[in-house]
């Protein structure tokens, strides 16, 4: 299998050996095993311990100072995987870092529910929280042109970035079968002893026919014929298991741009294909430009969170139906995109926008843009 350099490596080399706990977070299957095995791999001295595994939960169990060391052994790095699984998996980390100084742990975790709730206060002030998601097109393609780049696009909007179904194309949609069927609901139905998975089931496939769109949570619990609570804590549940993500509504004047809705979209456009079971060609759907809008927003997202974590993302709309697709502000800086798949149409920024926000960067990305998520330069 082709390897693949993933940009976060580099990043997590930076914080070795500082006597702190690096925690990496992301879905399960994009890549986290893989990732930190090639990072430890010049090692050669590193015990891999999965949270999955009962034995290792139940040997994990036991904090105390003697047990822990027993397990560690003389290993210089310690890797536990899915750490969410452990009981009091902080307390547990705490009392490796504080004392085995000389070992460098690392733990990933597929929730960042369960991460916030029982590792970051246990372990104020030792730990540093990376996110990987699935590959970005930089990744995939580093070296390769823009236009090169432009011709593997079909494909991602339909399948996507995980990394073995970018790498395994001949079966990348029974790939992504398998991991909507049998890791995408995992943690969050551990998490909630949720016992109606076809609500998750339901409530996915109607955000999967709405990406782009401006979401009501109301409209949704009047449609599964749930309360709203409900619909909201799955979404909430949804999102920190990094199945989807929420784009707010960007507004500095709430008497004429909406400033309480939400859209949202799937981290991958694969994951959204498979949970409402449509692989079609590109030339044989009516959701092109979803799609499109889809990938584009989530690539910019994936990219922010590497190389520009400080910059918040939104959507722009005015009650007049004035509307930008994507908005991006650091600071007192304003970007506005708007992300078209149609290229035979004259598109334009919104003049309302303009009206409202002279000093904003403005940019069209189309397919033939789609630089706009691979040089990371100045926007």
């Amino acid at each position: 299998m082709k390897k693949i350099l993933r940009t976060l490596s580099s990043e997590l080399k930076r914080y070795y050996n500082l006597n702190k706990v690096l925690v990496v977070i992301g879905a399960r299957q994009v890549g986290k095993t893989t990732l930190l095995k090639e990072l430890t791999l010049e090692d050669g001295n590193t015990l891999w311990l999965n949270g999955d595994d009962p034995a290792t939960r139940e040997r994990l169990t036991e904090i105390s100072i003697a047990s822990i060391k027993r397990v560690v052994g003389e290993y210089k790095t310690v890797v536990i995987d899915e750490v969410q699984r452990i009981k009091n998996p902080g307390l547990l980390l705490k009392m490796m870092v504080d004392n085995m100084g000389k070992v460098q742990f690392i733990a990933t975790g597929s929730s960042s529910l369960e991460i916030a709730e029982t590792i970051f206060e246990p372990l104020t002030g030792r730990q540093f929280l990376f996110r990987l998601h699935p590959f970005t097109l930089e990744e995939l393609y580093k070296g390769k042109s823009v236009f090169e780049i432009e011709q593997e696009l079909p494909f991602h909007l339909i399948y996507g970035c995980y990394p073995e179904v970018s790498l395994k194309r001949d079966i990348s949609e029974k790939l992504l079968e398998n991991i909507a069927e049998q890791y995408l609901y995992k943690d969050v139905l551990i998490w909630k002893d949720i016992r109606k998975p076809q609500l998750l089931d339901k409530l996915l496939k109607l955000l999967a026919f709405q990406i782009g769109s401006e979401v009501s949570v109301s409209e949704l619990a009047n449609s599964m014929k749930v309360k709203s609570e409900t619909v909201e804590t799955y979404i909430d549940l949804l999102e920190k298991s990094f199945v989807i993500f929420r784009l707010k509504s960007f507004s500095n004047n709430p008497r004429k741009e909406v400033s309480k809705m939400s859209k949202i979209y799937f981290w991958d456009n694969g994951i959204r294909n498979a949970v409402i079971g449509n692989f079609n060609d590109l030339s044989q759907r009516n959701d092109q430009g979803e799609l499109f809008e889809n990938f584009i927003i989530s690539e910019r997202m994936k990219m922010n969170t590497y190389f520009r974590p400080k910059i918040k993302s939104y959507f722009w709309r005015t009650y007049k139906k004035s509307e930008v697709d994507y908005i991006e502000v650091e600071g007192d800086n304003v970007s506005a995109f708007e992300i078209k798949w149609n290229m035979k149409k004259k598109h334009r920024i919104s003049k309302a926008f303009i009206n409202a926000y002279p000093q904003a960067a403005t940019k069209i990305i189309t397919p033939v843009e789609i630089d706009f998520i691979l040089d990371y330069g100045e926007l």
